[in-house]
């Protein structure tokens, strides 16, 4: 199994989720994992890290602030350069989310539904995974 060097914020408030996700991502060869709970958590960690993440893997429903916000965030701090955001809306909603990103100028790769699927995590992640080689 590959080893890959990315650095990964995950936030998602399901405790559920959280774990799945994390499992997926490891099964992948990702280990660079840092789980929040929620945007608090998620500002808090990004602020205290040594290196920006590389990307992050955000809900966008948390309780406490929405992905998209968060996304926001992370990229005008330079706590990240590339986001995906999670979220178990209908694609209408998503796609229009994207489309306020790009409009934003935000980092955003594209979204993936809940549960997640394989093939479309790694279709997202590859171009990250051909920088990082």
């Amino acid at each position: 199994m590959p080893n890959y060097p990315l650095r990964i914020l995950l936030v998602e408030d399901h405790p559920f989720q959280l774990l799945a996700t994390q499992c997926l991502l490891r099964s992948f060869g990702f280990a660079r994992l840092t789980p929040a709970e929620n945007a608090e958590q998620a500002i808090c960690l990004m602020s205290r890290a040594e290196e920006p993440f590389d990307i992050i893997l955000c809900d966008q429903c948390l309780p406490d602030l929405p992905g998209l916000e968060l996304i926001d965030i992370a990229s005008r701090r330079r706590f990240t350069t590339t986001a995906i955001l999670l979220s178990g809306l209908p694609v209408a909603e998503l796609a229009s989310l994207i489309s306020q990103a790009a409009d934003r100028g935000l980092p955003l790769l594209g979204y993936l539904s809940k549960p997640l699927n394989k093939n479309e995590l790694a279709h997202l992640l590859c171009p990250l995974l051909k920088l990082q080689m």
